[in-house]
């Protein structure tokens, strides 16, 4: 990844309909998070409105460096710990699948 572009983080979910609601609820609360922190430039959770892709939900941060990146990863892990929230069993025991990566543009 180019150190003078920004780096783009998507997360594409599959979440059963009946977990929809409490899921995007706790992504929408990481979010929330998520853009007070230096270095986010942007986000977006957005759920499929059509179409017959497989992803139903969708997140989207734009980080401004790899640093912001890895200073809101410290942010958010501690968060859970001090919360005792384990994202994996979370996703897990609603059925979640999740694609998880990290972009930069073409």
């Amino acid at each position: 990844m180019s150190a003078s572009r920004s780096i783009h983080r998507i997360d594409k979910f599959v979440v059963p309909p009946e977990a929809v609601p409490v899921f995007v609820a706790q992504i929408q609360r990481i979010q929330k998070i998520l853009r007070t922190l230096p270095g986010c430039l942007g986000q977006m959770v957005l759920t499929q409105a059509g179409g017959s892709g497989e992803f139903n939900v969708l997140t989207w941060v734009e980080w401004q460096s790899q640093d912001a990146i890895a200073a809101a990863q410290a942010v958010v892990q501690g968060m859970f710990a001090a919360e005792g929230f384990d994202p994996a069993a979370f996703s897990r025991s609603l059925g979640v699948r999740a694609d998880l990566g990290f972009y930069e543009r073409a």
